[in-house]
Order: C-alpha cells, then structure tokens, then sequence
C-alpha cells in the first residue's frame, strides 16, 4: 500500500516595513514611559539605598539569574568603574558555594522582576545569617525579596515592551536606568573626577586621553632642536635638519624661548635672504610660538594645534618660559592620544 505524501510548503518569512517600523516605535515609547514612570516616584528609598551603599565598608555585591542576572552584571561593572567596589555573583552560583564570597561589611544588591525569583529567595536566610545588609530591586513591592530586605527600590512597570507580553523588556531597561542613577549619584557623593575615572580605564583610548600628559610623549634633553637667539639663519637649518623636527626653538642666555624657526619660516625667507651666513634667525623666526605645559594633558595638545593657522610642532615649557621639551604632532600619533 502506497502513501501519498504532501510536502507543506516551507514558511516564508516577509518583514513588513510599515508594522516593523510602527513596533519598533512602540517598543521605545513603552521602555520610555517606563522610564519616566520610575522618576516621578524616586524617592527616601532610593536615598536610603544610595546612603547604604556609600556607607559600605566592604564591597557591593549584586545579584541575579536570566535576564535580570544580565543587568545586574552590568550594574556591578558600572558601580565599579565609577567609584563603588562591586562584582557580581550568579544567583544559582551561590547557593554552591560562592556566598563563601560575601562578609558582613558587605552590601548584597539583588536584582528580580517578579520578587519571587526562586534562586535568589533562597539565598534570604543565608544573607541575613552572614549579615550583611541587603537592597532589593524588583517590580513588586509584596513580593519575598522586596519585605525581606533592608531597603526596597521599586523598579515596576505598567507592561513589557514585548507584543506578547512575556520577554524581560521594559522591565529590565527600568531596571538598568534605576541601577544607572543610584551609581551616578554615589559617583557624585563620592567626589569621583576625571582622574578617577581615567585610572579605573588605563586600557584603550580612554585611558590613553585621560592618564597621558605632555611629559610623557615630548621629547627632551638632546632631542629637542635648540639654538641660542644669537644664531645664524645657517646654524638654525643645520639643527632643525639633525633632529627632524621641522623646527628648533630659539632660547635666550636664561634658557627661556624667545621664539621657533619652522620650516615654514625658512620657505617665507628663502627669496629675501641673500646671505645665509650672515643673516640672524632671530630676524626670522616666529616670535610668539604655542607653547604648553609639562603638566597638561597631551589630548590638550591637539586643540592647540587645530587652533588655526595650524601648527604641527609644540613648544614645552615651565612656569618661567624656560624650555624643557618639544613634541612634534607625530608623537601623539605614536602614542596613541590622537
């Protein structure tokens, strides 16, 4: 007995522009009144929360499973990178072992939507056995997590941005913005600047702008091309060609700069100039060069060159005008600030 079988035809899948686009906008909408929802009732919780975790003497330490457990990774690497030791802990991780982590000194953050999260329930007698004070972030003020902690911050939300109505959407991105001002606000109680910030970040361009200054990448003692204001236009060309700076700084007997010859300058002067050997560079040079401190970033250095008319070449200087270096846009090439 032959069976005759009918092959269905695969599924097609065709986006729809107009109703893509129009969910789209929706989603954000729904994510963005969540958000706003959450500022018009942040209150003495969130400050008992910001004063909890500013007075911790230990580390935070934050907590959660799914897609909360995702937030929460991201909450403890905000809080640290701006001033407030943090990590994270896997919900399910710590009832095997990793509450071995958390000391009384601690402040156990603990991140869930419903409250009711099993894994992270569980764990409630054990941190209070441990003592450490704990901070609940949830979407529901009745829920376990939320009664049984020291503070409560109510992250709920009117719906998900999610059509069904079940993927973690607007409730993870209140979740995410809650965390964001509570280590923003610490960040500011704590006084964290620039350069707080820069040496929690030496890796990548960041770093780099933030933690190099001018001293770091000029060049100094024997390399910077220098001659005395009483030189000769042809002493002045023989250093800048030995050095390869496009340039030497002219300094008075005190060492302090009186100007710089660029190769600029000897191109305006070539036609005028008939005696290389008797001609003064003190005649030619630029009398009023960019000059920059030591001390100053080196990411300072590139506005003062853009300034127009551009230059490629920077005079370092102390507090006297005394030369101490010289960089050469290149340099900051090398080093990597531009």
């Amino acid at each position: 007995m032959s069976l005759n079988v009918v092959e269905a035809a695969p599924n097609v899948r065709v986006l729809d522009p107009e109703r893509a686009l129009a969910l789209g906008r929706d989603v954000l909408a729904t994510e963005a009144e969540a958000i706003r929802a959450l500022q018009a009732r942040l209150g003495a919780p969130f400050l008992a929360a910001a004063r909890t975790l500013l007075d911790c003497r230990g580390r935070v330490v934050v907590i959660g499973i799914g897609k909360s457990g995702h937030i929460a990774r991201k909450l403890a690497a905000t809080l640290a990178s701006t001033g407030t030791p943090a990590f994270f802990v896997h919900a399910a991780e710590a009832s095997h072992g990793d509450l071995g982590m958390i000391t009384v000194d601690d402040v156990v953050l603990l991140l869930s939507n419903s409250g009711e999260t099993d894994e992270l329930v569980s764990l409630l007698p054990h941190l209070k056995r441990q003592g450490a004070q704990l901070i609940a972030l949830t979407g529901n003020e009745q829920s376990s997590l939320a009664l049984g902690a020291d503070v409560h911050l109510d992250a709920s939300v009117d719906a998900e941005a999610c059509p069904l109505g079940l993927a973690p959407t607007a409730s993870t991105t209140a979740a995410l913005a809650l965390g964001d001002a509570l280590a923003l606000a610490l960040l500011d109680a704590r006084g964290f600047s620039v350069e707080d910030f820069a040496r929690a970040h030496p890796g990548g361009s960041l770093g780099r702008r933030l933690l190099t200054h001018v001293r770091d990448v000029m060049r100094s003692g024997s390399a910077v091309p220098t001659v005395p204001i009483e030189a000769t236009l042809t002493a002045a060309v023989v250093e800048m060609s030995g050095k390869g700076m496009g340039m030497t700084a002219v300094v008075d007997g005190a060492g302090r700069v009186a100007g710089i010859f660029t190769d600029g300058d000897l191109r305006r002067c070539i036609a005028r100039v008939t005696d290389f050997g008797a001609a003064r560079v003190a005649d030619l040079m630029t009398k009023t060069p960019r000059m920059i401190g030591p001390e100053r970033l080196a990411v300072d250095c590139v506005e003062l060159m853009e300034t127009p008319p551009k230059v490629t070449q920077l005079l370092v200087v102390d507090a006297e005008q005394r030369l101490v270096g010289a960089l050469h846009l290149h340099d900051l090439f090398r080093a990597k600030v531009v």
